[in-house]
């Protein structure tokens, strides 16, 4: 009488269920976690955008204007007083949007300044962030180019 050893392990069809369940989780999970990544990545510029307002208050305290904060003295465009990208701790080259002075009111009172998504980046798309001297903000959630009533936050 011979003894037969069974052998143990796992068949192919066991092996094919358990790559189907893990593509399955993966394809809900992988979304969500890129949703996650955006969401991130707008809190940093809306971040920014804060320590870019105290730089516009900076120059007003100095200046007695918004007017003159840009580039060269200009009153709109890229900023002079802070980073003009997003996220300002890193590189330039890793930008995810660009920061700039939308609006400076004629009399230098009031400014609108926006983080606009790089086109390049995997924020394109997600809607130009805006910051009022007032201390409003908007998030154009459907990057229509305008604002709505219930576009007027930033955790719509």
């Amino acid at each position: 009488m011979t003894n037969m050893k069974k052998n143990r392990g796992f068949t192919l069809t066991e092996l094919m269920i358990a790559v189907a369940i893990v593509g399955i989780i993966t394809s809900v999970a992988y979304p969500s976690y890129l949703q996650f990544l955006n969401g991130s990545r707008r809190s940093t510029a809306q971040a920014d955008l804060i320590a870019f307002a105290a730089a516009m208050e900076r120059h007003k305290a100095a200046n007695f204007s918004y007017n003159g904060a840009g580039v060269a003295g200009a009153n709109t465009g890229a900023p002079s007083v802070f980073q003009t990208h997003s996220p300002s701790t890193e590189p330039a080259a890793d930008k995810k949007y660009d920061l700039a002075i939308s609006t400076v009111s004629a009399t230098g009172t009031s400014y609108i300044i926006t983080a606009t998504p790089v086109s390049s980046s995997p924020q394109q798309g997600d809607g130009v962030l805006y910051y009022f001297s007032d201390g409003r903000k908007a998030w154009d959630i459907n990057d229509d180019g305008n604002l709505s009533a219930s576009e007027f936050c930033w955790a719509c």
